[in-house]
């Protein structure tokens, strides 16, 4: 199998028998490495003790009292940010029990930590996976994504690199003559498809979204991975052309302006931003779904704000599909319902 994507620390874990990654102080060190995290040279004592204590035991208890004792503002609620995704995550026993327990306990934490829990958990789902289109795509759901137009199709580029090309070319006046630019990115297709293993990590390739089919059903197969491996649920996911009879009784927005315009039309409203994508989601098996649910499709909407950018939330999918209580589930099978 081919490796990608290492900087998500996805070796520094342990896969279960259950298929899932449980957390490691290897990985909880990887963590505590980070830029963020690293106390400054001006950090207080207090910091510092508890950024040492967790260097030597990386899952030793940490009493809120430590975090308090804190003089900076900031670093309180980045310690307390970090601490409290790694208590959920131990006591839940493996990453991706832990990203669904903090998601229906609504935890506020900054979405670059969430990021990094969904890259985690579909690392783990897209293990084996040899379709780089799919990985690519797979990029969506924890990366934004900025949009641009070339030759009449819509192309996705990681938003983070092109602020970074944008600045160099603000800053040189010589690269911005060269006309160097996310125009100049490559765009993954058959010939360059091979390169994306070496580059995985630097997030460099062009998805054409707008002008090859494969791209938006890879988005989709990338949508049936991640249910699967989180919920447990098998689905088909198509992604759709013709929309002129779509009946949005069930749908689920995959960002916030999918959300707004799924809205919109629910109220029999006009919608404001753009759609970018549609797809249909149906269950293998419905036993799973709510009564009203049943015979009808999940639409999965793509909208894209008026700053050309795609901010996905796939916490929508695994909290806003129409399954039925675990309790009213059981007492189906049971024959008392």
């Amino acid at each position: 199998m081919r490796e990608f994507w290492v900087a998500s620390g996805h070796h520094l874990t342990q896969r279960g028998a259950d298929n899932r990654l449980h957390v490691t102080d290897a990985l909880i060190l990887a963590w505590l490495a980070r830029p963020e995290v690293v106390p400054p040279e001006e950090a207080c004592t207090a910091e510092l003790a508890l950024y040492a204590k967790l260097q030597a035991a990386p899952q030793a208890t940490v009493a809120q009292a430590e975090i308090d004792a804190m003089e900076d503002e900031d670093a309180r609620e980045n310690w307390t940010f970090l601490i409290t995704m790694r208590d959920r995550l131990l006591q839940a026993g493996s990453i991706e029990a832990g990203y669904l327990a903090l998601l229906r306990d609504g935890v506020r934490l900054p979405v670059l930590f969430y990021n990094q829990l969904v890259q985690l958990i579909l690392r783990n789902a897209l293990d084996g996976c040899e379709d780089t289109r799919v990985l690519r795509a797979a990029e969506l759901l924890f990366r934004p994504q900025r949009a641009h137009v070339n030759d009449d199709a819509l192309m996705l580029a990681d938003d983070e690199l092109v602020e970074e090309i944008e600045a160099a070319k603000d800053s040189s006046p010589l690269t911005a003559m060269l006309g160097s630019g996310v125009e100049e990115l490559d765009v993954l297709g058959d010939e360059n498809g091979w390169t994306y293993w070496s580059r995985s990590d630097a997030h460099t390739m062009v998805l054409p979204f707008g002008s090859d089919p494969k791209a938006r059903a890879a988005l989709g197969t990338v949508i049936e991975r991640f249910v699967m491996h989180l919920l447990g649920h098998a689905v088909v996911v198509t992604p759709l052309v013709d929309v002129q009879d779509v009946d949005l009784r069930w749908f689920v927005g995959l960002d916030p302006v999918g959300t707004d315009i799924g809205n919109a039309l629910w109220d029999g409203a006009v919608p404001k931003g753009k759609l970018v994508g549609i797809f249909a989601l149906n269950f293998v098996s419905e036993e799973a779904l709510l009564p009203a649910a049943v015979g009808h499709p999940v639409y999965v909407l793509l909208g894209m704000g008026d700053d050309n950018v795609i901010r996905c939330k796939p916490q929508n999918l695994a909290m806003g599909l129409p399954l039925a209580p675990v309790s009213q589930r059981a007492a189906k099978a049971s024959g008392n319902v």
